[in-house]
């Protein structure tokens, strides 16, 4: 089944620089949205998208700056062995030990975003995947899966390789006792899969809290998960998040 969405090119053409440039606009865009949406947590938290000359490089946030702060010119270039090799903050370790090992294990992956937003770390601690409760959930169905062996704080790259691991060839990730997850082969597929997986665990935990609901079937749920959540489906789902944050906060 094809997607009802039309097929959605997820990066930028043109010169190198220019890709970088617009990969950090986008970045930056997205950690506005994450901002407005109340998924900061402290220190916590991380967006990156990979450089596009050195694959093994990738842009994210400083650390301890807020979400709702973060413009183009504050990100970070973080190499493969843990170095700043552009910009002036701080790395977050854990953000290194993640998302590095996703970057090297997953070449498809543009982008990923974790955060310790309300409704995905309280669903994780129910150590369980999503059902496919509502059209919205099948996003999700058979694409996610559940790391759920929590350990502590994730410093250790070899953490980092286990998550990767567990994640595979899979789009999202529920962390046990954590939070939630996700990849995109745009930094725009991955903040909607994020912005979606947080209501979806807000919409089980609403049911669960009203009875338990009744599961839509695999069959159908396989057929709408055709539908709706295919890498353009999630790029093209994003646009109406991106336009409204360039045009509430057009300093990013």
């Amino acid at each position: 089944m094809t997607s009802i969405v039309p097929e959605i090119q997820p990066t930028v053409e043109g010169d190198v620089e220019s890709v970088r440039a617009a990969r950090k606009a986008t970045l930056a865009a997205a950690f506005r949205i994450f901002g407005r949406l109340g998924f900061n947590e402290g220190v916590a938290g991380h967006i990156t998208v990979r450089d596009p000359e050195h694959l093994d490089h990738f842009w994210v946030n400083p650390f301890a700056v807020s979400f709702r702060m973060i413009g183009a010119e504050d990100l970070i270039c973080v190499n493969a062995e843990g170095d700043v090799v552009e910009g002036d903050g701080m790395l977050n370790r854990a953000a290194f030990a993640i998302h590095s090992r996703i970057h090297a294990a997953r070449p498809d992956v543009i982008a990923a975003a974790h955060s310790h937003s309300v409704y995905g770390k309280a669903f994780s601690a129910l150590h369980r995947e999503l059902r496919p409760l509502t059209q919205d959930a099948c996003i999700f169905f058979e694409d996610h899966a559940l790391f759920d062996d929590y350990t502590g704080v994730v410093w250790d790259t070899s953490e980092g390789d286990r998550i990767a691991e567990t994640l595979g060839m899979r789009k999202a990730l529920i962390l046990a006792n954590h939070g939630l997850l996700t990849t995109g082969h745009s930094i725009e597929e991955a903040v909607f899969w994020f912005v979606t997986m947080e209501r979806t665990c807000q919409a089980e935990l609403a049911v669960l809290a009203a009875g338990g609901g009744v599961p839509i079937p695999d069959d159908v749920a396989r057929h709408t998960y055709a539908q709706v959540g295919s890498h353009a489906a999630g790029h093209f789902s994003a646009t109406p998040l991106f336009d409204w944050i360039r045009s509430v906060e057009p300093d990013l």
